[in-house]
């Protein structure tokens, strides 16, 4: 299928202005999972350009600072140090922090919701992209990345299960470049390089890496080798600013990544049989030769003007981006196996301007506000062969084409104003709101959003933390199911369900409490618990034969759940742990209910069912080591991945099944890395590494196939050995 990612026509950019304010004191958020990484400060004065820069940092991070809500940080020290370092996929860096539970096509899921997270890259919102198998940002380029979650402060909005802000890799504080091979078990092959550098007022900062394996996506059984799992995969990731004087600064980013996908197939499934017998399709069909594809990609770009001058500070960025999935069937076996072979190619077009301002009205009392505005476009073309049917469902022809093309325009748009009053010098109060419309093809709806928190040091070793947030969330426009289910009447493709309510925009109420404790200067834990609930509980499942999201909605939701972290630092020893607690549930699918058989939509009308992504209890820890000796710097660390399991569905004796209603068995995996960096050069290092997946070769299951939106089984990844060779100059 033919890239079609960037769109024909321009697009819409409407501009909002709200004035606002800017703030110089921090107010202490709960612990990080790891271990803080406190904002950056002016350097000395005799290094003029990094000062400037390094209050600008400073400065930017004060404009959207997390304020009571729950933030846990990283940064590439830390990365490096975890197994696979920053070869490691983004998705496994953020499955390492608290409340994040693994699903399969490398989804995550945090405190019981489906995605619903927020990509930033230096305090910008990135435009969102098709969820897929790839993962659309490399690890290569995060210099720290902060996971906020939580009652989140009012500059937050649309997806609020978590704030993924990243902070790139300068040239000005990271010269020179880095060019690596990494590569092992799974038929594994990445190179990348990496270069940044600083001239007069401009620095920069480039990465761009190339991935084969052979197991690009989970594989459906329990072997160690997949069949037809192929994939190849391109990133590249470029930064540049440019100070224009003391107080201002204009940054660009442009990104994206090129995925194909096989997807993998099951040996020795009962033969697929054609329809109608030898009349229509003559023969049988072998599930290990199944053929089908898909083809990602993701592209955007971003430009901004921050300035920072006296009292006030503030960030405009214009940002736009494409994306695109493809799926391609087996024109035949889909047909043998599923009565339908359908080509999907969804695409998603959205730009957006946003503006966000911060001003320090005294010495209690910092103003903050913004706005944005984005235009999404989503075409979906979608050509389902199947066949026509008589009433006993057998077919009465040969299979034929329905073709089913639209677009769905949306429209996103967002104000906030807040205040953050330092009550005394002990407790800070953060309150405010946002008004948050969303405009579709499909729907119209806004909200008016109160937010506050509350953080209150009770001594220099406590902090207490409390706060409420109204969300407001719309359906991710490319999400939305493309319907048309009338074209496909008295069809081998016919849904048992007729009914098509439109998708609509979760609406909930969130309260989050914590405390975060020190123990001792290098210890310290934290306890944080949530309680969400939703009317319209949005979800995303897999239905029919594509793989690709569709959303839908549940009439109520109630989320809730507790967390536990603990870090520990002495020299160059590390070490983490987290626990967590998680109960999500619906009841009652109020929307596109075609995509759900009629038991399903019946038990759940009446009942609370857990949502499929749900899993009791999830577990990360990890320890590390780096030390310096005659040859350089060398490291070794370990950390374990525990899951109780995602549902299933649970079939009674009688015969009865309840959705979702038990879970796949529960797992654990060990990680391991050692690595040593040689000192080569002038000032250049060669670097050596090790890195074990899996190391006892557990065998364990993500998904069996059964649950509401689930189309497919998986297995987390077996045992794997990986190597990087890698200089420095």
């Amino acid at each position: 299928m033919s890239a079609r990612c960037f769109p024909r026509s321009t697009f819409v950019f409407l501009l909002l202005g709200v004035a606002a304010g800017h703030a110089q004191t921090a107010v202490p958020t709960a612990p990080d999972a790891v271990s803080a990484v406190p904002p950056a400060a002016p350097l000395p004065a005799n290094l003029a350009n990094i000062t400037v820069i390094g209050t600008l940092d400073a400065a930017r991070s004060e404009i959207v600072p997390g304020l009571g809500a729950t933030t846990y940080t990283v940064d590439q020290a830390q990365i490096a140090a975890q197994p696979q370092g920053d070869n490691a996929p983004l998705n496994q860096v953020i499955l390492r922090m608290p409340g994040v539970a693994e699903d399969q096509f490398s989804q995550l899921h945090l405190r019981g919701e489906h995605a619903n997270l927020q990509y930033r890259i230096n305090d910008v919102l990135l435009p969102e992209g098709l969820a897929g198998f790839g993962q659309e940002l490399d690890t290569r380029f995060i210099d720290s990345m902060q996971l906020i979650t939580g009652s989140l402060p009012a500059q937050y909005g649309f997806r609020t299960a978590g704030i993924v802000d990243i902070q790139t890799k300068s040239g000005e504080f990271d010269p020179g470049g880095d060019a690596e091979i990494y590569g092992g078990s799974d038929d594994t092959f990445r190179p990348s390089i990496e270069y940044g550098g600083a001239s007069g007022n401009l620095n920069y900062f480039s990465t761009g890496s190339f991935d084969h394996n052979r197991l690009g996506i989970e594989n459906p059984t329990p072997s160690s080798t997949a069949i037809h799992d192929n994939t190849d995969q391109y990133k590249f990731f470029t930064y540049a600013s440019y100070v224009v004087d003391d107080t201002s600064r204009v940054t660009a980013m442009f990104g994206g990544s090129h995925s194909t996908f096989e997807i993998p197939d099951s040996a020795g499934l009962p033969a697929g049989i054609a329809p109608g017998g030898a009349q229509w399709m003559p023969g049988s069909f072998n599930s290990a030769t199944l053929n089908e594809n898909q083809t990602e990609q993701n592209y955007y770009g971003v430009v901004a003007y921050q300035k920072s001058a006296d009292e006030l500070n503030f960030q405009i960025s214009l940002y736009g981006g494409c994306s695109e999935a493809a799926f391609s069937p087996d024109p035949t076996g889909d047909l043998y196996f599923d009565g339908v072979a359908s080509q999907v190619d969804r695409r998603l077009y959205s730009g957006g301007l946003q503006g966000d301002f911060s001003y320090k009205l005294n010495d209690t009392h910092t103003l903050r506000a913004g706005f944005i505005a984005q235009e999404e476009i989503s075409p979906d073309d979608t050509t389902a062969t199947v066949f026509n049917l008589d009433g006993a469902g057998n077919p009465t022809g040969a299979p034929f084409p329905i073709v089913n093309n639209q677009t769905t325009h949306g429209f996103f748009s967002g104000v906030y104003l807040q205040d953050e009053w330092k009550v005394t010098p002990q407790f800070t109060l953060n309150y405010g709101a946002r008004f948050d419309d969303y405009a579709s093809t499909n729907d119209d709806e806004n909200q008016l959003s109160p937010r506050i928190n509350a953080v209150y040091e009770l001594t220099k070793a406590t902090t207490l933390h409390a706060g409420y947030a109204r969300y407001f969330t719309p359906p991710p426009l490319e999400a939305v199911p493309s319907g048309g289910i009338a074209s496909f009447a008295g069809t081998s493709n016919a849904p048992a369900v007729t009914q098509d309510s439109p998708v609509q925009a979760e609406r909930s109420n969130y309260f989050d409490a914590g405390i975060s404790q020190k123990l001792t200067a290098n210890w310290r834990v934290g306890l944080d618990g949530y309680y969400k609930l939703a009317k319209n509980q949005l979800d995303d499942g897999l239905f029919g034969q594509s793989l690709v999201l569709n959303a839908f909605n549940y009439a109520k939701g109630d989320v809730h759940g507790v967390e536990l972290t603990t870090d520990y630092t002495q020299g160059g020893f590390g070490a983490y742990a987290n626990a967590a607690w998680s109960v999500a549930k619906g009841e009652d699918i109020n929307s596109a209910q075609f995509l759900f058989d009629p038991d399903t939509l019946a038990y759940a009308q009446n009942h609370y069912i857990f949502l499929d992504h749900d899993q009791t209890l999830t577990g990360t820890a990890g320890v590390s080591y780096t030390w310096g000796d005659a040859f350089g710097t060398a490291l070794i660390s370990a950390d374990i991945i525990y899951g109780s399991g995602l549902r299933e569905d649970l079939v009674e004796p009688d015969g009865s099944v309840v959705p979702n209603g038990a879970h796949v068995p529960a797992y654990a995996t060990l990680n391991l890395g050692v690595g040593q960096d040689f000192k080569v050069g002038n000032g250049g290092h060669l670097k050596l590494r090790i890195d074990i997946r899996n190391l006892t070769d557990a065998v364990y299951q993500l998904r069996n196939g059964s649950g509401v939106g689930v189309n497919a089984p998986s297995y987390g990844a077996r045992f794997g050995i990986f190597g990087t060779v890698g200089i420095s100059f």
